[in-house]
């Protein structure tokens, strides 16, 4: 009963806004009931006034993609004196969570599943994402959003070097960063956190092969992709010797050792909890009847380490904060997003 009142409520803010209500603004209402983070709808979020926002705009046009060209993300807010708290929800008809799933072949060998585009990312075996990208000090940002740090070289060249691959992210100048809130249903979602990244100017390859982007400073934890030296088959396995699943936690991996069967299939990431900044937002999704429901949990204000450059700091509530939103359909890269900025106001 809680979801069809959700939803009544979400198609009544849709119909405001094309009655002349500004989509562009979302509203966070001051709470003293903490929503649990589960991925579930609580009472708690009744206090919050939706947002949608169309999404329909892609960086390119893959040869290989056949996912989601178009769909509503729902946003609601909540805040209290220290933290933040976001519910996030997309239409996404199919649950992807296959990553480079290892396959044991008839012949006894291993193979990844994939089939990279023209560009050579992956739009078939790869995980249902999402980002925010919050503006920092972004030169542009406020206007643009999410596209004043995606750059289209389409066959040229970028700072003087050949840009290949499309949608590279870095920022107009040295000093500004975007704050970039990363969900990710294989590599961050089974430890309950987002994947939490900065994008800064950096346009030399030989230093990141991201670019501009990056993880924020962490002690430990992360993901890595579960392969041996010689590339050939997993590196490790499950200590069960279970198959079937599309990650391992890092806590239950062993050395991989092959007692297995023809078509069984084995995970291709390894995984753990983000330690140190990188690990600030936690979350929880649930994916249900053709539809993502994600919720978060970061602090207003955060520390550690290069803290002011990598992460929005929500330190004045009277301000508004810029930011955009992006779905991912099991794509590496390519997504859809929105034209221009939508922006967090604080109520009280």
């Amino acid at each position: 009963m809680r979801l069809d009142r959700f939803t009544a409520t979400v198609v009544a803010a849709v119909l405001a806004c094309g009655a002349g209500a500004s989509a562009q603004e979302l509203v966070s209402a001051r709470t003293s009931a903490t929503p649990e983070i589960d991925g579930m709808i609580d009472a708690a979020w009744d206090a919050a006034t939706p947002t949608a926002v169309t999404v329909d705009q892609h960086p390119y046009k893959s040869n290989t993609y056949d996912g989601v060209m178009k769909s509503t993300v729902t946003l609601r807010a909540l805040h209290d004196d220290a933290t933040l708290y976001m519910l996030i929800q997309w239409d996404d008809p199919t649950q992807s969570l296959e990553r480079f799933p290892w396959v044991k072949q008839e012949d006894g060998a291993w193979k990844q599943r994939k089939n990279p585009d023209d560009t050579g990312h992956e739009n078939t075996f790869y995980e249902d994402k999402f980002a925010v990208l919050w503006d920092i000090n972004a030169r542009g940002f406020a206007k643009k959003g999410c596209a004043a740090a995606c750059h289209m070289a389409e066959g040229g060249m970028i700072d003087g070097i050949e840009a290949k691959s499309p949608g590279r992210k870095f920022t107009v100048a040295e000093g500004q960063t975007i704050d970039m809130w990363h969900w990710k249903s294989v590599r961050s979602q089974p430890v309950g956190m987002f994947d939490d990244q900065y994008i800064d100017h950096n346009t030399d390859a030989a230093k990141s092969g991201g670019w501009g982007r990056h993880g924020d400073s962490k002690t430990g934890g992360g993901y890595s992709n579960n392969v041996s030296e010689d590339k050939k088959t997993p590196a490790f396995m499950s200590a069960d010797g279970s198959t079937g699943a599309f990650w391992l936690a890092k806590a239950d991996a062993v050395p991989f050792s092959d007692s297995f069967k023809p078509g069984d299939v084995l995970p291709g990431i390894v995984v753990s909890p983000f330690e140190g900044s990188r690990g600030d937002i936690a979350s929880a999704a649930v994916w249900a009847d053709g539809k993502w429901t994600v919720e978060l949990r970061r602090a207003l204000v955060t520390g550690g380490d290069n803290a002011a450059a990598q992460d929005v700091q929500f330190s004045d509530l009277s301000k508004t904060y810029p930011f955009g939103v992006a779905v991912f359909d099991n794509a590496a890269i390519d997504h859809t997003y929105h034209e221009g900025a939508l922006t967090l106001k604080f109520g009280g």
